[in-house]
């Protein structure tokens, strides 16, 4: 009777600590499960596992690290709601075969929803935020095309670094159409990351994030 009163403690306890708030956006609160289950994605997009990080500094820090990327994730939501973004059931149900098909078989899929605290409809509702929230995102980091003479510009102030993933070729116009190719990709590339930093920041800016102790 004792251990299973004790047994019922701990799964008591771990609800309780699941639904506590790590963070709260705009009032909004991010659960301690949420925060969770995306720092296990976070850590799989690394190609680390919780178990492999010793360092409990390091474990912390990349903790963080999630939590703060999932604020800007509840803040993009949020924005993509305020814009009307919709995502309908056909590019939700689209996005969840596609991860289903990438595990093998439905069988693989139902044990890693299962691990993760999911079910099918809360995948579903988990991937439509996702999905919305990428897309305000693109909308608003998206940047103008450089003109010629810009993509020019940094080729000649970046050329040695571009030099060393150009192709060799004895013809110097074909390097200098290379190096240009490069140096807009690179310039476009640059642009995007300054303007996705930027989003970020200003919807940081005009939000109240309140982080727990």
């Amino acid at each position: 009777m004792r251990v299973l009163l004790l047994c019922l403690l701990q799964v008591l306890a771990k609800a309780a600590w699941a639904d506590m708030p790590v963070a709260r956006v705009n009032g909004v609160e991010i659960e301690t499960m949420r925060l969770e289950r995306y720092f296990s994605e976070y850590l799989d997009a690394q190609g680390r596992a919780v178990a492999s990080i010793r360092n409990p500094n390091l474990y912390q820090r990349l903790r963080d690290q999630a939590l703060d990327e999932l604020i800007d994730k509840e803040l993009l939501w949020q924005e993509a709601q305020r814009r009307g973004i919709a995502v309908s059931d056909e590019q939700v149900s689209a996005h969840v075969g596609e991860v289903e098909a990438a595990l093998g078989s439905p069988a693989i899929f139902e044990r890693r929803l299962a691990e993760a605290g999911f079910d099918r409809a809360q995948y579903n509702e988990y991937t439509r935020r996702e999905l919305a929230a990428q897309q305000v995102y693109a909308q608003l980091s998206a940047v103008a095309a450089p003109s010629q003479a810009e993509v020019e510009a940094f080729y000649d102030a970046n050329s040695r670094k571009l030099q060393g993933v150009q192709q060799q070729s004895d013809d110097s116009s074909v390097i200098r159409e290379q190096g240009l190719a490069l140096a807009r990709a690179a310039l476009i590339g640059q642009r995007e990351a300054q303007a996705r930093q930027a989003v970020r920041q200003r919807l940081r800016a005009s939000a109240t994030v309140e982080i727990a102790n």
